[in-house]
């Protein structure tokens, strides 16, 4: 069964595409907290296959951090830019000498199996890695299909060489309940590993198939050696013991699966029949290069094409796969899902992608768009709601809000196939009109109550912003008494603000607010705001600005409390949450909620205000380095901004299918649709001094609006965009060509 994730299966000698990986650095943002995979896989793919550093804590989320110099092994599976740690199923270690089950200690290294590394002698390119093991000098190399881990390890001469396969260590919360090994034969082994962590369930099958025969092979329970072909418990491990002559390899395919062990070892010969290591890379490669060819870009600044182009590379390492090669899946019901129609994925990081990743997955991926609209869809069945944050399988119910609903509105809107509209509408509607997470005070006062729950205000404002969306889905499904009723609830951010402070603020009861009050600061899971203060949640209202603009007094004190928003110092307090960075005054780029902010000068009729914070971010916030994430990735988000922005677009509205100018970095950039022409930019007399858009053109026709529709980029054509060094008194500045919120 072939399925559209399946990126792997493109072929190796694909020399008609340019190099695009070559501009990809996975070192950008695994320094700071950017916390970013580091290792292989390919787009999309179930398998993230990397290396874990024995330290552990906040930084630590994906396992590893540019900071550290220790590896305890090589995981399967990995989180990629997340402010919570979970996974590292399946970790393998290679080694040499006395076998040590544990991985010691940062103050005694000696007491496990864990070795030191050098940058230096590491390389990471997209679907490849590999690292030299000072302890063992042994040279570990790692690729990946879809589904498959492909490890290639080259040791020196030794009589006690072996390879540890351990089900215990995971990342961050992650614990085991129950891990299981068993010997097949003299070179193969399965087992599974079921744990509990942020993902409260999690259950991964693996077969390993390794290239030679045991001498033997030991299990391992606390540690403590175990007689025997099988062992179960909580706390399983085998070590596969060799003798090696210097510079031989021993290669290791290991299949997983969210089913059965019969269903990894079918993975394997599904996507990895054979032992080419080397043809498995240049396949990865050749998938990475297929789908970061969609953009082709020029600039005249070296480092912007490596940024973007890494990226473009993060937005794809999720959503993932999280089905077998046959279909088979394991639903939030707890239940094997057969041969799905569909690719299941998983890995939705939905408060952070709705805002500017899942918008240009409907345009650099649209045809894999019902993919992830069914995959929530069957979550909506099994569980009775949309996922929030789901996880292998899991609802973790981390963050405010329900905003599944804006993904499936926005692919409704944009008239994607492939998916039951009137299930999806009823999937919008129940999970908006649940009692959970501080809705039945939405039905019953219009606002939740800031003595309910914490985050009662940045949940109420991402509340509104899904029931906005619901209304435009109501409007244009003529479901006129639906529209009414949640275009309602989506104007109910104005409950939350405060015309007395000028802010958004917790409202304990009609006509009282929560004090003691101050815009400036945050407490961390304690206070009304989710990572965030009053400053910058009193902006989060894309699907209205314009009544966002008069609430806050009109257009001149609209753009004038903008203006301070930029320039305001302030401290946030001891207890501020570690995302607020980036940070610009109040504002903060490197957390979500004010990632639409700076575009919204355009909705006042002032883009080149736009243009100046736009190109300062783009310039300051980002970087060749590895700490040139200026916070969590966020499973693509803060790469999809830098993306959209480089282009010289976003999505303010992410559900409206309206792209806000800002101001393009790209001389040109050339996207490739799927089934259309290309869409091509041209960006005329660009320089970090001409950063003020002059006029455009769609198709050499001029266009006096300071905004381009969704389908004026998947019709294909041309853009033309030309830059100048002083603000236009023209462009975008009428009322008639200034972005609206609302679908028309």
């Amino acid at each position: 069964m072939l399925l559209l994730f399946e990126a792997a299966s493109a072929k190796p000698g694909a020399d008609s595409i340019p190099s695009y990986t070559q501009f990809v650095d996975p070192y950008i943002g695994t320094g700071f907290h950017g916390h970013v995979f580091m290792g292989a896989n390919i787009p999309f793919g179930a398998v993230q296959l990397g290396p874990v550093n024995l330290s552990e804590g906040w930084d630590w989320c994906s396992g590893y951090h540019y900071s550290d110099s220790t590896i305890i092994g090589f995981s399967h599976t990995h989180l990629s830019g997340t402010g919570i740690g979970d996974l590292g199923d399946i970790l393998l270690m290679p080694a040499t000498g006395e076998v040590f089950t544990g991985k010691g200690s940062i103050k005694n290294l000696a007491s496990g199996n864990t070795s030191l590394f050098s940058h230096k002698e590491e390389t990471a390119r997209p679907g490849y890695y590999s690292v030299r093991l000072q302890r063992y000098n042994i040279e570990a190399a790692l690729t990946a299909s879809a589904r498959v881990g492909f490890h290639r390890y080259t040791f020196p001469a030794s009589e006690s060489a072996h390879i540890e396969i351990d089900l215990v260590q995971g990342i961050g919360w992650d614990k085991p309940v129950d891990t299981y090994i068993k010997q097949l034969n003299d070179s193969t082994i399965a087992g599974y590993r079921f744990s509990k962590g942020w993902a409260t369930d999690q259950r991964i099958y693996f077969t390993a198939v390794f290239s030679k025969p045991f001498q033997r092979l030991t299990l391992y329970k606390n540690n403590t050696p175990e007689a025997g072909t099988v062992l179960m418990g909580d706390s399983a491990k085998a070590v596969a013991h060799f003798s090696t002559k210097a510079g031989e390899t021993i290669q290791v395919k290991v299949g997983i699966s969210p089913v059965s062990m019969d269903n990894a070892m079918a993975n394997i010969q599904a996507e990895i029949p054979g032992w080419d290591f080397e043809g498995v890379r240049m396949a990865a490669n050749a998938a990475w290069n297929q789908e970061l060819s969609k953009v082709a870009i020029e600039t005249s600044n070296a480092d912007s094409k490596r940024i973007f182009y890494t990226a473009l590379y993060h937005t794809m390492i999720a959503p993932s796969v999280f089905n077998d090669s046959n279909g088979d899946y394991y639903g939030t019901d707890k239940q094997v899902h057969p041969h799905a129609a569909f690719t299941n994925l998983t890995t939705f990081s939905l408060w952070d992608i709705y805002r500017a990743a899942a918008p240009l997955f409907t345009v650099l991926h649209n045809e894999k768009v019902s993919d992830v609209i069914n995959s929530m869809l069957a979550i909506y069945q099994q569980q009775g709601r949309l996922p929030v944050w789901h996880l292998m399988g899991n609802e973790t119910n981390t963050m405010p809000g329900n905003s599944a609903i804006e993904i499936v509105a926005d692919a409704y809107g944009k008239g994607i196939k492939g998916f039951d509209t009137a299930l999806a509408y009823e999937a919008v509607k129940q999970t908006a009109m649940l009692d959970l997470r501080g809705l039945n005070y939405v039905k019953k006062y219009g606002y939740i109550p800031a003595d309910s729950m914490v985050e009662s205000v940045a949940m109420g404002l991402e509340y509104a912003i899904a029931d906005a969306c619901i209304a435009q889905m109501a409007k244009h499904m003529g479901r006129q008494d639906d529209y009414l009723y949640f275009s309602k609830r989506g104007a109910y951010y104005k409950n939350y603000f405060d015309s007395t402070t000028g802010f958004v603020r917790g409202r304990v009861a009609e006509n009282k607010w929560r004090e003691p009050f101050s815009p400036f600061v945050s407490r961390h899971m304690k206070d009304d705001f989710s990572e965030g203060n009053a400053w910058q949640y009193t902006w989060l209202v894309p699907q209205d600005v314009e009544g966002l603009l008069q609430m806050l007094g009109g257009e001149k004190k609209f753009v004038a409390k903008l203006d301070s928003l930029f320039t305001q110092k302030g401290g946030m307090g001891k207890e501020a949450s570690a995302d607020i960075t980036g940070l610009i005054g109040q504002y903060a780029h490197g957390n979500e909620p004010g990632h639409h902010i700076a575009y919204l000068y355009m909705f006042a009729g002032q883009p080149w205000k736009t243009a100046d914070k736009i190109r300062y971010i783009l310039d300051s916030l980002y970087s060749t380095k590895p700490d040139g994430i200026c916070g969590n990735e966020d499973v693509g988000q803060m790469s999809a901004w830098y993306i959209w922005s480089a282009l010289g677009l976003y999505p303010v509205n992410p559900a409206n299918g309206v792209y806000v100018f800002g101001s393009p970095i790209v001389n040109e950039a050339s996207i490739r649709l799927a089934g259309h022409q290309p869409f091509h930019v041209l960006v005329k007399n660009n320089s970090p001094l001409n950063k003020y858009i002059q006029r455009v053109s769609l198709n050499e026709k001029r266009l006096n609006r300071s905004f381009l529709l969704h389908e004026e980029i998947m019709n294909g054509g041309e853009l033309l965009i030309e830059m100048g060094p002083r603000p236009s008194t023209t462009w975008g500045t009428a009322m008639d060509s200034r972005p609206y919120s609302q679908r028309k």
